[in-house]
């Protein structure tokens, strides 16, 4: 007992602090304003939102911005098996694993795709959904239904990205197993999902109108469920181009 006893002694007093005040210490909760979790769009990874998770930390919010199997830092497990509803897991184990509760669920771009199937398998862990420029498909569709077509066609097994491919130096997009944007999302929970406050963000280029826009049909599928839509003037990635708009929209979102 003493050789457990007498080490913890020992680091209280070099801590200067008391048994008791240590506990107190512990005790002291963690205040958040509020839990994002923002979902990548294709051929990218976490490491696009680092800056906007950066300053919505400063905030006081808790961030989580996970990579989808294969892509960016988990590129060495990317094969041509992975498919949507591997990218829809990946996010709904880091909600229930960390243990997320009233999450702001963020999904750009492919990354609606993701988030769609993600509220349905877990609609009670979320406060609000946000869609940034983001697919928003109906029961059954794939990324590539949506578009009315079959998409980039795929080499290999993989669709290869339009930007900053490899061998750029890291981070740089990765060609995205040709799964996920051609599985169709599987939807059963959506009366529950319905309940969840959400928004639809179309970003649209200066000097175009936002019917010119490829996300446009998203913005107007929102609008017609009646959810907040808002128009942001920036190009697809506010991520890079409009870091504090894009902040301060989402901070704004969590209220």
């Amino acid at each position: 007992m003493k050789s457990l006893v007498l080490p913890v002694i020992f680091v209280a007093a070099v801590m200067g602090a008391s048994t008791p005040a240590i506990r107190a210490a512990e005790s002291v909760p963690n205040i958040s304003r509020g839990t994002f979790v923002i979902v990548h769009g294709a051929w990218g990874a976490g490491y696009e939102w680092k800056e906007v998770g950066k300053r919505l930390r400063a905030e006081g919010f808790d961030v989580y911005r996970p990579t989808m199997t294969g892509m960016g830092e988990r590129a060495h497990l990317s094969n041509p098996d992975i498919d949507l509803e591997t990218h829809i897991m990946d996010i709904v184990n880091t909600i229930l694993f960390e243990d997320l509760h009233d999450v702001i669920l963020v999904g750009h771009s492919y990354g609606g795709m993701v988030i769609t199937g993600v509220a349905d398998r877990v609609p009670d862990r979320f406060k609000k959904i946000v869609y940034v420029d983001a697919f928003l498909p109906d029961k059954g569709q794939s990324a590539n239904d949506t578009l009315g077509g079959p998409g980039i066609p795929p080499k290999d097994g993989f669709v290869h990205p339009m930007w900053n491919p490899a061998p750029s130096p890291p981070p740089h997009a990765m060609p995205q197993p040709a799964k996920t944007f051609s599985q169709p999302v599987k939807l059963e929970h959506q009366d529950a999902v319905a309940k969840i406050a959400t928004t639809y963000v179309l970003t649209v280029d200066p000097g175009k109108k936002p019917e010119e826009d490829m996300f446009f049909r998203f913005s107007e599928k929102a609008r017609a469920r009646d959810w907040k839509v808002i128009t942001m003037e920036s190009d697809h990635v506010p991520q890079f181009s409009r870091i504090p708009e894009i902040v301060n929209l989402l901070a704004q979102e969590t209220k």
